[in-house]
Order: C-alpha cells, then sequence, then structure tokens
C-alpha cells in the first residue's frame, strides 16, 4: 500500500443541501468519515486539498489521515461525487480504518516488458478488458497495483486472471470463472505496402471487369 497522506479538516456544526453549498462556495468540499460503529463524524476539507489528492493514482486503495481539530483520524476513501461537468468535488465519503475488516477495492493493472511481447513488437496492441481488478482484503493489505507481464506473449494470447499471484489475504471478488484481463490483438492499420499491394490489385479486378464486360456486349451483338 502506498504511503499515507493527511489532509486538514474541520468540523460541520450542521448537515444538508444549503449548508453542504455554502461551504462549496467558502472553497471546501463537505465530507464524512464512518464505520467502527462510532457516529458519523461531517466535515470540510478545503477544496484544493482533496482535489489533488482525489487526482493522485491509487487514492481509493490508499489509507489517509484526516486531522480533525487536533485529532487524526485514518480512513480509507470510499467514494466521491464530482459535478457532471466540471469534474470538481462535491462530497467525499471516508470509511474508518479497522485492521481487521475486509473492504472490497479496485486495484489498478500495470502491464510491463512490452519490449519483451512478440507480438507487440510484431505490431500487435494490447486490448485491455479491465484497467482494474476488484478484490477483497483488509485496508492494510491493499495493493499499491497488479503488474502483468507480458514477456513472451505473442498475437492472439489472452492474459488471465490465474497469471496473476495474489499476496496473502487478498482474494479476487470474481471466483466463478478465471476472467480475462487482456489480450494481444493484431494490429488493424494497414502498412503502406499492404495499400499499394490492394490497389494494384483493385486496377486489375477493374480491367477484368471491363474486358468481361466488352466480352459480353459482344457476343449480345453477334
Amino acid at each position: 500500500m502506498v504511503s499515507t497522506q493527511v489532509l486538514a479538516a474541520v468540523t460541520r456544526e450542521r448537515v444538508g443541501k444549503g449548508t453542504a453549498r455554502s461551504a462549496r462556495r467558502a472553497g471546501r468540499v463537505p465530507a464524512i468519515i464512518y464505520g467502527n460503529r462510532e457516529t458519523p463524524l461531517s466535515v470540510t476539507i478545503e477544496s484544493r486539498s482533496i482535489n489533488k489528492a482525489i487526482e493522485t493514482p491509487g487514492f481509493f486503495t490508499s489509507l489517509i489521515d484526516i486531522e480533525v481539530e487536533g485529532t487524526k483520524h485514518r480512513v480509507l476513501p470510499r467514494d466521491a461525487q464530482v459535478h457532471p461537468v466540471s469534474g470538481v468535488p462535491l462530497h467525499v465519503d471516508f470509511l474508518r480504518f479497522d485492521p481487521n475488516r475486509r473492504v472490497t477495492v479496485e486495484v489498478p493493472v500495470t502491464f510491463i516488458n512490452e519490449r519483451e511481447a512478440p507480438g507487440i513488437v510484431r505490431g500487435g496492441v494490447i486490448n485491455i478488458v479491465r484497467h482494474a481488478l476488484e478484490v477483497s482484503c483488509t485496508a492494510a493489505n491493499i495493493p499499491d497495483d497488479f503488474k502483468i507481464d507480458l514477456t513472451g506473449c505473442e498475437i492472439g494470447d489472452s492474459i488471465h486472471a490465474n497469471t496473476v499471484v495474489l499476496p496473502e489475504g487478498v482474494d479476487f471478488s470474481i471466483t466463478d470463472r478465471d476472467f480475462t484481463i487482456a489480450t494481444i490483438a493484431a494490429p488493424t492499420v494497414m502498412t503502406a505496402e499492404d495499400e499499394i499491394t490492394d490497389s494494384a490489385e483493385g486496377v486489375t479486378d477493374g480491367n477484368e471487369s471491363t474486358a468481361t464486360s466488352d466480352e459480353s456486349s459482344a457476343e449480345s451483338e453477334g
């Protein structure tokens, strides 16, 4: 798991749409800290700070320390509501950290050793079916990412879940099938040589068609 970030927050005395809008106008984002059978804590976080944190890769698989009036709350980001047009965060949910509770998260996939894949070297392309893999584990054991080694992959090969080595205590959420993560597809863009060949064949076919048509006309006239 990546290193813990720290975010400063202040308590929200009141909740509701009006209060949330007022907080956003003041440059802050409403958020809630919940879980562990404790009373939910409503807070606001400075907009630039939370926006920067959300844009950081692995935000939703990272433990965060939220400091509220001198007290730190270790949490795991669970959801972020964003504006449909601007993408600006409108509200963020944080789950209190419990070292014994299993959570379900999506862990990003990273592909390595593309130059060692003969299929890619010959022009094949990676068709990514899943950019992230959903797993179940404790918050402290969330992997940073899953590295998929493409060494030796040929055009037509598929990479499935059974090729991923899961850390101890980490399980895929999908357990009823060996799902596909990516495939190595044949190139779809024609080379210049292919285009010239096809053009030449087209001209030849056209001449043959014309000749055939002339012969048919001559036979009809005869």
